[in-house]
């Protein structure tokens, strides 16, 4: 029994030590607040009160990108969720969000609410299928959207799909991309519903 013990004992030392040493840290991100390209700060510094309404419904995402992992496509086939690098909050809570808030800065004579009814307003539906990074070096958002009338006819319907190349290897240059691409949906819905108008 004794030699048995003297034994487990190293065995013990041995593997608490890796334990200890070989623990990674977990790295929590959110995506970046909304950036304006040159024609929504032309917008923008105009000055006009919302004469209009529009209610953003909540993101949809692809069931795979339901993660708290963020999610690496590997190549042509294959996706990877990331172990340690972590989204701080639903993905696609932020991406509701950010939309909305990208919205109401592309769009000044436009009041962006995240739900609800309002007579006269419009709605905006999103999904998401990709928001991603890819093995090519770049990040990925794809999907599709639609836009109602307050009666719930179809006004657009419209996919989506924009890369953006990362500017460094790691993770926060891909989440800074993928906050890049968001910026560029969000421009191609906003002069969408302005042109719908």
């Amino acid at each position: 029994m004794r030699p048995i013990r003297l034994l487990l004992a190293p065995a013990l030392v041995l593997w608490l030590a890796g334990c200890a040493t070989g623990s990674s840290s977990t790295e929590r991100y959110t995506l970046p607040a909304g950036s304006l390209d040159a024609d929504a700060r032309r917008v923008e510094t105009s000055e006009t009160s919302p004469q209009h309404t529009l209610i953003v419904d909540s993101v949809e995402l692809a069931s795979f990108l339901e993660s708290q992992g963020i999610i690496l496509q590997s190549d042509d086939i294959r996706l990877r969720e990331a172990s340690s690098h972590l989204w701080a909050e639903a993905l696609n809570r932020q991406l509701d969000r950010g939309l909305r808030q990208r919205l109401a800065n592309r769009l000044p004579d436009t009041r962006v609410l995240g739900g609800g009814t309002s007579a006269d307003a419009l709605h905006l539906r999103v999904n998401v299928d990709e928001f991603q990074g890819r093995y090519d070096g770049v990040a990925v958002a794809s999907g599709r959207w639609q836009l109602h009338d307050a009666e719930g006819e179809l006004l657009a319907f419209e996919s989506f799909g924009v890369t953006e190349a990362l500017d460094s290897d790691g993770y926060p240059a891909l989440v800074r991309a993928l906050g890049r691409s968001w910026d560029k949906v969000a421009s191609n819905i906003a002069a969408a519903i302005q042109a719908k108008r």
